[in-house]
């Protein structure tokens, strides 16, 4: 193995200077995994007001304000865990942040650490596309991340991060579906259940989750050093 492979194997790099791996930097990662599972069983309930299609017709009828609140409320269950892959490569970096997500799929091979279960036999579940799209994500987010960046740079690579999983995910679902000959009202409902608001959710949480990667990152590097 020669010098340069070791050094790029042996550091990930936060603003040129190496960080070596050491016990610490692997606990991180470690560390990083476990929330990677927490997040995925953690749901958060968001309230927000929406124009509905009959918006003008039940304005038009005798309701109360609470009934006319109720009815301009959406009320979306959502669960972090694709933030939660933006939070891991602002914090590691792509090396460790592929490192790790490579640590969580694995892990997930023999225990049941994903959404629905786990085991071998989650390879053929439809939701497993996403998981695996969790690595190129990854890779074209750390890529970027390595260069000066913005809040406009950051939204897109958001998006292409985002849209990347989705995009991924839908093909892997549909290959499967094909596969078992499933219904298109199936899959037309499976998509927009999965990929439908889901994705703007993702985005703008991912923004945050790459701010915050990014400013536990310099924090973490003024203890390690």
């Amino acid at each position: 193995m020669t010098k340069r492979i070791s050094k790029q194997l042996n550091s990930f790099k936060y603003k040129g200077e190496p960080i070596k791996i050491t016990l610490g930097t692997l606990l991180l990662t470690a560390l990083c995994i476990l929330l990677l599972i927490v997040a995925t069983f953690t749901q958060i309930t968001l309230k927000h007001l929406y124009i509905p299609m009959d918006a003008l017709d039940f304005l038009s009828r005798d309701v109360s304000n609470m009934e006319i609140l109720c009815h301009f409320t959406k009320t979306y269950r959502y669960i972090p865990q694709i933030p939660m892959i933006f939070f891991i490569v602002a914090l590691l970096g792509r090396k460790f942040g592929i490192l790790a997500i490579c640590g969580y799929i694995l892990l997930g091979m023999f225990f049941p650490i994903f959404a629905l279960g786990g085991g071998i036999s989650y390879l053929f579940e439809y939701g497993f596309g996403y998981i695996l799209a969790f690595i190129p994500a990854i890779f074209f987010t750390g890529t970027l991340l390595k260069v000066k960046t913005d809040f406009l740079r950051i939204v897109l690579m958001s998006v292409l991060g985002v849209g990347t999983i989705h995009i991924l995910g839908i093909l892997y679902m549909l290959f499967l579906a094909t596969l078992r000959h499933a219904p298109m009202y199936f899959i037309t409902s499976w998509i927009t259940s999965q990929s439908g608001v889901q994705v703007l959710y993702d985005i703008f949480f991912c923004v945050l989750a790459i701010y915050l990667g990014r400013f536990a990152r310099r924090v973490l590097w003024i203890v390690m050093c």
